[in-house]
């Protein structure tokens, strides 16, 4: 089936291409409008106990959006900036849209730090504005705020760092996108041997990228897809289309070295039969884990899994019809291997075998030390995952915008100088009155879990509802904010109560990623291992992959954890670290990994299969010589276009690395970590050295006698 595709691509190549011209069109000029599209998407289902509490809040007692300042450099008494921030603060209250204005001028709220220099300002807007409104009265009321005549004054807030995050991102993939594909032209001239060869991948991931933008305009119609998400589905497009064509690409090199006499469209048929069955299978196991991660069902979550699996789709579809139709027409253009490095060899040397590659070197080293090489390679990879035992999980917040912006400053100014008025608070929402004798003895035992002789109760609610405020100590989603919650739902009560804020939405997500942990990684593997079984028919072989992979995401995590928790290296990376990593990057790199480590997984067992097949044709068993010499060929025969993946796919990773956005950029990092390390350690020493020690063991499967 596969070559008979590759055949009809390569005889109607300008057909093949005329469409993908068509859909990269299209693309570039409509997909650029998924930003316009995008919005805030929730990171909690709205089923967990926190959203349907806080759900019901906002119907009865609706808040609107804040904006919050903090105004510092002057001592707060001065007259002249009483005189103008008292004339301002009643222009912000005309604005129309403004519900409330609390500050220490006008108000007399007292919010003034301790050393008397800094007061903090906040604005809330009617409950009723949409989001398009809000901003516009949010910048009319931040607008007002810098006319105030003091040497600093940060605004910020919610609302508006979340535009700001959305902006950025807009920005980093503007700057990642362009900075790779600028850095992947020079590299990839330079490895395949001339321009032309080193445009083909190019051309394919444009292609992709922009049929990824156009379905994700589609896809944003139907459910809400996030800038974030936007970014991270463009990335995994790009470096898999890249991987594809150099895949694809390569073989075809080799197939026509191989048979000179042979025509296009026959090269093209064995190339597709071959290597388009890895792009197949490699496609599908990315595919699987994007379900993986769809089964988590939050809505984040939910759109980047449906984005993530579009992205697949063309990746792959343009790996076997794109490609093949641009090697069509370009093939005269496409140098052999190594081609410019021949003619300057004597006639002498032309005929010498080319020296093995990187790869080809370590698996030599590794077959000749197994039981070492195993043993260390595992060991150090255990190592690098350590951190992960010190772990922080958190919601981003406005810490996660670029060190010098506003919204940022303006948040850590709060923190630092007014958190005990601003930290949001555990709320607790009780289904009764609080005059209820069932609900007296529970607003006691709310005292006595905080200490607070009066508690803040909310005004203007049903008769049949009462909100309870609560403010532990230390930040929104702190510890004891987090034990707090956890001693409240623990609390034996006679009405239903649901507690709300922010630390109970972390530990709602906690559970929630807990609970569905297991189902999500039963569908990566059960998947995955039928997928590998039905490339190689081996049993074995499947389990090691998997064992393989998971060493790769837990070394790949814990040095994330040392780097944005802990901050090493921090100053190189150009961020600043706020003491956590994002919730939903161990999700995310646990299923983009385990799908480009399958990526390279299925390219090297593909060319493994073939050469033990070879030698085991005709019914000749395959003792553990003829496995080793097997494994040896196949990593040397593909060693090299998995190593100019690697590099290509981390020039990728890196561009979005250079992202100002913290959350992107743990991704960028991550994936070139995990890249780095899978490439390397795991396929060039650990397989190799796995396989040398499995034997023919490798290739057993059930009925099958084992071979020794």
């Amino acid at each position: 089936m596969l070559a008979l595709l590759g055949r009809w691509t390569a005889n109607h190549r300008m057909l093949v291409l005329a469409g993908w011209v068509v859909i990269a069109l299209a693309g570039a000029v409509f997909g650029g409008s998924v930003y316009d599209r995008t919005q805030s998407v929730d990171s909690l289902r709205p089923d967990a106990e926190s959203a349907v509490a806080q759900a019901r809040i906002d119907r009865l007692a609706p808040e609107g959006e804040r904006v919050v300042a903090v105004i510092s450099g002057q001592d707060f008494n001065a007259t002249a900036l009483v005189d103008n921030a008292t004339r301002i603060m009643f222009e912000i209250r005309a604005i129309p849209g403004v519900a409330k204005v609390t500050d220490a001028y006008t108000a007399g709220s007292g919010q003034v730090s301790a050393d008397n220099r800094s007061s903090l300002v906040t604005v809330e807007l009617r409950p009723e504005l949409s989001d398009d409104e809000a901003l516009a009265v949010a910048d009319r009321v931040a607008a007002a705020l810098h006319r105030i005549d003091a040497p600093k004054v940060l605004v910020g807030g919610e609302l508006l760092a979340e535009r700001t995050f959305a902006e950025q991102a807009v920005k980093d993939a503007a700057v990642g996108e362009t900075v790779a594909l600028v850095i992947l032209c020079g590299a990839l001239a330079v490895i395949l041997g001339g321009l032309i060869a080193g445009s083909l991948p190019l051309l394919t991931a444009l292609a992709t990228v922009a049929a990824t933008l156009l379905a994700l305009t589609g896809l944003a119609a139907a459910v809400p897809v996030s800038e974030y998400a936007v970014n991270i589905v463009t990335l995994l497009g790009l470096g898999l289309a890249v991987d594809y064509s150099l895949l694809i690409l390569t073989r075809f090199r080799e197939e026509r070295a191989a048979d000179r006499k042979a025509a296009v469209p026959d090269l093209l048929a064995r190339t597709v039969a071959t290597a388009g069955r890895a792009v197949l299978v490699s496609g599908l196991a990315v595919g699987a884990a994007l379900a993986g991660l769809f089964a988590f069902a939050e809505p984040l979550l939910a759109a980047m899994a449906l984005g993530g699996a579009l992205v697949v789709c063309l990746a792959t579809v343009a790996g076997l019809t794109l490609v093949p139709a641009l090697i069509a027409v370009a093939h005269q253009r496409i140098p052999a291997p190594r081609a410019r490095a021949k003619q300057a060899r004597t006639p002498q040397t032309r005929s010498a075998p080319r020296p093995p590659g990187l790869l080809a070197r370590l698996a030599g080293f590794a077959q000749r030390r197994p039981a070492l090489v195993a043993l260390a390679v595992t060991a150090g990879l255990i190592v690098l995952s350590l951190p992960l035992l010190q772990v922080t999980l958190a919601n981003s917040d406005a810490r996660s915008l670029p060190t010098g912006s506003e919204e940022r400053l303006a948040y850590e100014a709060v923190e630092r100088d007014f958190a005990k008025w601003t930290t949001q608070p555990v709320t607790v929402l009780i289904a009764a009155n609080a005059g209820d004798p069932s609900v007296l003895p529970l607003l006691d035992r709310l005292r006595a879990l905080t200490g607070e002789a009066e508690l803040d109760l909310r005004s203007g609610l049903p008769a049949d509802v009462t909100v309870v405020d609560l403010r532990p100590a230390g930040p929104a989603g702190g510890e004891p904010a987090q034990r707090l919650v956890r001693q409240l739902r623990s609390l034996d009560t006679p009405v239903q109560v649901l507690v709300a804020g922010p630390a109970a939405e972390l530990i709602d997500a906690r559970e929630s990623t807990a609970s569905r942990l297991p189902i999500a990684i039963a569908v990566i593997v059960v998947a995955t291992a039928i997928l590998l079984f039905a490339l190689t028919g081996s049993i074995v072989v499947p389990v090691k992959a998997l064992c393989m992979n998971v060493l790769t995401l837990l070394a790949t995590l814990g040095v994330l954890v040392a780097v944005f928790q802990w901050g090493w290296g921090s100053a190189l990376l150009g961020f600043q670290p706020w003491g956590a990593v994002d919730l939903t990057t161990p999700l995310l790199l646990f299923v983009f990994i385990f799908g480009l480590s399958m990526d390279y997984e299925v390219f090297l067992l593909a060319r493994i299969k073939e050469e033990w097949d070879q030698r085991t044709s005709g019914g000749i068993a395959g003792d553990r010589a003829a496995n080793d010499r097997a494994v040896l060929a196949g990593i040397t025969a593909t060693g090299p276009v998995i190593t100019t993946a690697a590099l290509a796919i981390g020039i990728v990773f890196l561009g979005f690395a250079l992202g100002d956005l913290i959350a992107v950029k743990e991704i960028g990092v991550g994936m070139t970590v995990a890249v780095l390390l899978d490439v390397t350690v795991v396929r060039g020493l650990l397989l190799p050295a796995v396989m040398s020690l499995l034997g023919p063991a490798n290739w057993w499967r059930p009925g099958r006698r084992r071979q020794v």
